[in-house]
């Protein structure tokens, strides 16, 4: 079935002067994002709630999308916060028991832009060879010229502090565990808790907090702006056993407030995991400023080899940036890429600190990771 005759024309502007013309499925609108590709063969909505995908433009190389529908279970965050999706064919008609709606709904919802009728092996070639980079994508206006405009007087994704955006407003507890197909679908009930910490909400996947809950940790969320001194008070007074740093969207050397807090963190030698952007944080707020890697690693198919055991895991990945080289000055490396030989998971020297580039809690992706939370567990009781 193609709904092809009934969708609206969308025209699309690269920064590379690229001008494309496909449909829309989602919300009508002008949008400014950055575009870059994914390369996980199941999970889109799982990828359109992740708060770290705000500001940017998702290419899907899987090319059938929409098949399975949405379900309010498999949210990872309370919202959409992509700026749109880019997929070679969309399917309205979903097929799966636990679909509630269509995924062009879904989009509706949440205002974000569905575009389809496009070549996405194009699109993906083309930011793989020249690196991700700003689009524009329109069902209003046509013009290539005013497009290019529009594109060119907009902030880029460098520019602007989504953490703000996508972090929670106030405190919250998360108590319920990982997701369980076995016994009727539902999230399992918490283990008794072993210990308890704080999780630094910089755009938190719903699913890291849970394997956080399963592997026996009571899970206090709040938000970006924190306080480290209130914390480390917390810590002291051993109402809280540690810090875990989350992932989250854009640059992380914008987060100039963040870093000064995580600084005094490390000062006062609390037990700190860090995922992602997390890890990134970590990194910089130790002197040694991340970089941009061309086009990012999106996908859930990515080889990580562990240092420690010499296995090699696949990942699920998600991010942009990328710790340097020359942290190996103070930390050693527990992780590594096999695509790109990029770092992958750190543990400093004389801290009672560790952090992982890759999502160990997959969702959507591999579970071969999810171990590091247990570790965690075990840093904090040591």
């Amino acid at each position: 079935m193609s709904m092809n005759q009934n969708l609206k024309t969308v025209y699309i502007y690269l920064e590379n002067g690229t001008y494309l013309k496909a449909n829309s499925f989602g919300a009508e609108a002008t949008v400014v994002g950055e575009i870059v590709f994914n390369t996980s063969l199941s999970g889109y909505q799982e990828i359109m709630s992740d708060p770290s995908y705000a500001g940017q433009f998702v290419t899907f190389t899987m090319p059938e999308i929409g098949n399975v529908g949405v379900n309010a279970q498999d949210m990872e965050s309370s919202s959409a916060h992509a700026k749109g999706m880019i997929v070679r064919k969309y399917q309205d008609r979903y097929s799966n028991f636990r679909a509630e709606e269509s995924l062009a709904d879904f989009l509706l919802k949440y205002d974000v832009m569905g575009i389809c009728d496009i070549d996405t092996r194009y699109l993906t070639k083309m930011i793989r060879s020249e690196g991700a980079m700003m689009m524009i994508a329109s069902t209003e206006i046509s013009d290539k010229d005013e497009l290019a405009k529009i594109l060119n007087d907009s902030p880029r994704i460098e520019d602007v502090n989504y953490i703000e955006q996508v972090s929670t407003k106030k405190a919250y507890k998360h108590t319920s565990g990982t997701y369980n197909d076995k016994n009727g679908f539902e999230y399992e009930e918490a283990p008794s808790a072993e210990a308890k910490i704080a999780v630094i909400d910089f755009g938190v996947k719903r699913n890291i907090l849970n394997e956080i809950v399963s592997a026996g940790i009571a899970v206090d969320v709040i938000p970006n702006d924190f306080k480290a001194d209130e914390l480390i008070t917390q810590f002291n007074e051993k109402k809280i056993d540690g810090v875990f740093l989350s992932n989250g969207p854009g640059d992380p050397l914008v987060l100039k407030k963040e870093q000064e807090q995580i600084k005094k963190l490390i000062k006062a030698k609390i037990p700190m995991f860090g995922i992602c952007l997390g890890h990134q944080l970590l990194s910089i707020s130790h002197g040694y400023d991340t970089y941009k890697l061309k086009f990012g690693h999106h996908g859930g198919n990515h080889p990580v080899k562990n240092e420690k055991t010499g296995l090699v895991e696949i990942t699920a990945q998600n991010h942009n940036y990328n710790v340097p080289d020359n942290i190996v000055e103070i930390a050693s490396v527990t992780h590594t890429n096999l695509f790109d030989n990029t770092i992958e998971g750190l543990k400093y020297n004389d801290a009672p600190i560790f952090s992982v580039q890759h999502h160990p809690e997959s969702s959507p992706g591999p579970k071969e990771s999810r171990y590091i939370f247990k570790e965690f567990l075990t840093l904090i009781k040591r």
